[in-house]
């Protein structure tokens, strides 16, 4: 049975029991599921999208609102383009990766650098938004909570990685209730609102607050930035093709049509609230404020009142913004997973953890995305110049992509699909100039600082790895002739069952053994001496064996590393060719709590002889373990072989 290690039980209950690989099946998704699980980022844009637009548009006064439908209606057109090149990469790369996978296939390395910087700055930032953007709901509706607002955003940032965390098939239960409660109740707003409308009885029964007056007059370069900042509602379309391994088989049929669902209920709900954002006179209010309050709060208001629907409503979007962000947790480190495969990333990231999630890539998208809270307060509108702009560039980079395979693989229906992706390609790459240069003085600026710096960082781990990979690369065969015997080296601190445990090994190891006792202050050389003639030499002895020396090494500042060092230089230069293997006894307590009361000085040595840079160095750690309460195993391979247990088992 295999061993548990201690303190599993808070673990087991924080994460969950550890699942097999071959129970990765059980966390695939399904399409409802999906929905949850992936369309979360695109469907809460819905909640923030509108209201960076109306933000930017808020000194034309009621002109503004006015602007807000048409604008959407762009928007809209360009999320439809978009979708529909999704879908044809969904089918031509079911593996995943997404943009990075086609860019790179298609358009070369440095295009896929790109997208992958791209995307990982996208996901980071939606977290970073969505959490804020749903903190910010809530203090809409508790507007007391203010001044917790950043305590709040991390909190939830916890909450999401401790469910990720726990695996895919969770994270999805987690969401679905959320996100289906979030489009009943936005789909109840719009519904109600629009028979009204029909019916002309359109009149608040909540009143927003006034709009502004006009302070500045329509402009095309107001509206490039209101259509720029509105840009933000299309994040999260591209999450489905990155993430289309997770969906059970058909997984290409389960992400399509998860895809539609999501584009289909995104591109009513933006259309909805444009329209009754304009019909109830519903616009921004300066974000940070005392008077804020988000563009949903006052439509719901207005079209349902105050009352218990208000809230419920309030607590579906809350809920539906701040776990939007797990949209980010199910691409990001699915990105970092094929980067790591590739080299661009450590192989950790490449790697899942006890639930069958990639742990390392989730944790890191938590410290990013904390580190970008904690730098804006958790205020939404700070964020918001720099979101959307990567999610732009890797919708660019993949429908490029998408043009050059379809080039490749001309196969039935290829040139309507060709032209869909090259229209695709051209709307983004203009949307993107027009994000760029709009939101450039804003703080977009950092955009093209942390790309790039993404590419060079992802560039120069693949370099490390390259390097490491020619210097350690073998093209012959094993050697056979044998070399001369190792020199075994025991550091002995004091004559016990540790010093005894790796003085065994030694002699297993060597004919040529040396114990070397560092003269720190700590210990009576002389009572050890007597016990080392007692009880080593003489036993040797009496067995034929040659027994070996005991070294006293002096050393003036009680340090324990240089002098062991200095010893083993004077060694290396005696014994030319030969090799010197320090054997290092270890006390090891199973308990960390207990662990500590040890100290870490055979893992200090170990670690100053390893980094000593000497390659005849050979360092061997011999474990003797304490017993506690209820422990079976034996103190080490000897005590093992005497209780009958086979010596191998340490």
């Amino acid at each position: 049975m295999p061993r548990r290690r201690a303190g599993h039980g808070f673990v087991d209950l924080l994460l969950g029991r550890p699942l097999t690989s071959a129970q990765a099946m059980q966390e695939k998704t399904g399409v409802l599921t999906g929905v949850a699980l992936l369309g979360l980022d695109a469907l809460s844009s819905a909640a923030y999208g509108p209201e960076a637009a109306l933000t930017v548009l808020r000194p034309l006064g009621p002109a503004g609102v006015w602007l807000l439908l048409p604008i959407t209606a762009a928007i809209v057109g360009l999320l439809m383009i978009v979708a529909g090149s999704y879908a044809q990469t969904i089918a031509a790369y079911p593996s995943g990766g997404g943009a990075y996978t086609v860019a790179r296939q298609n358009l070369g390395r440095g295009a896929g650098l790109l997208a992958a910087t791209a995307l990982m700055l996208d996901y980071m930032l939606n977290v970073a938004v969505g959490i804020s953007a749903g903190v910010g709901a809530l203090v809409s509706a508790l507007p007391s909570l203010r001044p917790h607002v950043l305590p709040l955003a991390l909190a939830v940032l916890a909450l999401l990685t401790l469910v990720n965390l726990r695996g895919v098939r969770e994270a999805g239960a987690v969401f679905v209730v959320p996100t289906w409660f979030f489009i009943g109740s936005i789909a109840v707003v719009l519904g109600v609102g629009v028979s009204r409308l029909l019916t002309g009885h359109a009149t608040p029964l909540q009143a927003p607050p006034p709009l502004v007056l006009p302070t500045a007059s329509v402009s095309a370069w107001l509206v490039i930035r209101a259509f720029a900042s509105g840009c933000t509602a299309m994040t999260g379309v591209e999450a489905i093709s990155n993430a289309v391994p997770l969906f059970r088989d058909p997984s290409i049929r389960r992400a399509r049509a998860t895809l539609g669902i999501i584009v289909g209920v995104l591109v009513t709900m933006l259309l909805g609230i444009a329209l009754l954002c304009r019909v109830y006179g519903v616009g921004a209010t300066p974000p940070g404020s005392a008077g804020y309050q988000t563009v949903l709060s006052q439509l719901i208001a207005a079209v349902m009142g105050r009352g218990v629907f208000y809230y419920v409503a309030m607590a579906a979007i809350l809920c539906v913004l701040a776990l939007s962000a797990n949209t980010s947790y199910a691409g990001f480190p699915l990105v970092c997973q094929v980067l790591a495969r590739e080299r661009y990333l450590p192989p950790g990231f490449a790697h899942r953890g006890r639930r069958l999630a990639l742990s390392r890539g989730i944790l890191t998208l938590s410290g990013l995305a904390a580190l970008l809270l904690i730098a804006c307060r958790g205020i939404t509108d700070r964020l918001i110049p720099l979101f959307a702009m990567g999610a732009l560039m890797a919708f660019t980079l993949s429908q490029a992509g998408m043009v050059v395979h379809w080039n490749r693989h001309r196969t039935q229906g290829w040139r309507w699909r060709r032209m869909l992706n090259g229209l695709g390609a051209v709307m983004t790459a203009l949307t993107l100039a027009i994000v760029g240069v709009s939101k450039f003085a804003h703080g977009g600026w950092a955009a093209f600082v942390l790309v790039p710096a993404g590419i060079v960082l992802l560039s120069r781990v693949h370099a490390a790895y390259a390097r490491t990979r020619r210097a350690t690369e073998l093209r012959r065969p094993l050697r056979l002739s044998p070399g001369p015997p190792p020199v075994a080296v025991v550091p002995v601190d004091r004559w016990s069952h540790a010093s005894e445990t790796a003085l065994r090994f030694a002699l297993e190891l060597s004919d040529d053994v040396r114990a070397v006792h560092v003269c720190s202050g700590d210990t009576d050389e002389q009572q050890l001496d007597s016990q080392w003639q007692h009880f080593v030499q003489v036993p040797l002895r009496e067995a034929g064996r040659t027994p070996p020396p005991l070294v006293h090494v002096a050393s003036p500042y009680r340090a324990l590393v240089w002098p062991l060092l200095d010893y083993l230089d004077a060694l290396l230069a005696e014994a030319p060719g030969r090799t010197v293997a320090i054997v290092l006894p270890e006390l090891l307590e199973a308990r960390w709590y207990r662990a500590m009361l040890y100290g870490r000085r055979s893992e200090l040595m170990r670690s100053a002889l390893l980094l000593s840079g000497e390659r005849r160095l050979v360092v061997v750690s011999v474990p003797w373990y304490l017993r506690t309460a209820g422990q079976t195993a034996p103190h080490s391979a000897w005590a093992a072989a005497e209780h009958g247990d086979p010596p191998g088992g340490w």
